[in-house]
């Protein structure tokens, strides 16, 4: 514990205790509410945070008895610096890790003390408390602040970003046929499109019967985006995969039911029967994708059937 204090220490100068009433915890002050809190480093002259506000936050909570750490900023943080965006919400009870932030300014760091039970039970809805823990036992948190954005801050940079989403995203609509007609002539490709869209080329053929749109396949699959980019692959897990042939995209939904068992195929499927204008984890909206399938079994679906793969569905 005393290297995390000494580490947030040199945010600030000199400890500041200012309080309401004593605290039963060293070195601590304790709020009307029965917070508990000590401040490294307070402006006491600048905006606090109010409910509705958005942080720039680090923090780190742990069991107040042993130091032993609960939860820690850096692992949702993308940056790696453990620095994460929090929006100030309500108290959800007296004392609450949430008043604690409404008390903080831009660059003050802090450590509050509060109820175990309480925080589990009201804050994070839980509906029971770790087995580590006990009614009447309290948790400690540290938090600095890196900034603050108002209500009024947040909503303009959300329409900020909504707009560059849509202009993205129209950018990249205008795109998608001309970057398929390229990929279709720099591969030589002469199959026509089905109604849909599709195009199927056949690499090895099959035998027997193709799959209904009800039945279970086997696959093994690799999915690529038109500039070659793998976002998924059965065959690079080493594990081929079943699933509901009716619970994927409308493109593996057609192009595996002109397939017949142990047969291989490409599937060139653009957005409107894949993920279309919204995208989906890596991969981008309004992306054509191109698959390299291998049916291996068909089956007929039983109920509750398998789930669907990762990045075809």
């Amino acid at each position: 514990m005393k290297k995390l204090i000494t580490a947030l220490s040199v945010l600030g100068t000199s400890i500041l205790f200012f309080s309401c009433k004593n605290s039963e915890f060293e070195g601590f002050a304790r709020a009307e509410s029965g917070l508990h809190y000590k401040f490294f480093k307070h402006n006491k002259d600048a905006q606090v945070a109010k409910e509705g506000d958005g942080l720039l936050m680090r923090y780190i909570i742990m069991n107040q008895k042993n130091d032993s750490v609960i939860m820690d900023s850096k692992a949702g943080s993308q940056d790696g610096s453990g620095y994460v965006n929090f929006g100030v919400a309500k108290s959800t009870f007296v004392g609450s890790l949430e008043e604690g932030m409404m008390m903080m300014a831009k660059g003050d760091s802090a450590a509050f003390i509060i109820s175990a039970d309480s925080f589990f039970l009201k804050t994070l809805k839980a509906n029971e408390i770790p087995k580590q823990f006990k009614q009447g036992d309290h948790l400690k948190a540290i938090i600095s602040v890196r900034e603050i954005l108002s209500k009024k801050d947040i909503e303009e940079n959300q329409k900020k970003q909504m707009a560059e989403r849509e202009a993205m995203v129209k950018e990249l609509e205008g795109q998608e046929a001309p970057a398929r007609e390229k990929y279709l002539t720099d591969n030589n490709i002469k199959a026509k499109p089905t109604a849909s869209g599709l195009y199927y080329i056949e690499t090895k053929k099959g035998s027997g019967a193709s799959p209904k749109e009800t039945d279970i396949v086997k696959v093994h699959y690799t999915g690529k985006l038109l500039d070659g980019t793998v976002f998924d692959s059965s065959v690079e897990r080493g594990e081929p995969i079943e699933f509901a042939l009716n619970q994927v995209i409308k493109g593996w939904t057609e192009g595996l039911q002109l397939m017949k068992k142990g047969g291989k195929a490409q599937l060139i499927i653009p957005s409107a029967i894949a993920y279309g204008s919204q995208g989906g984890g890596p991969i981008p909206p309004y992306s054509t994708l191109t698959f390299e399938v291998e049916l291996i079994d068909i089956k007929p679906a039983p109920a509750g059937g398998p789930q669907m793969p990762p990045q075809a569905h």
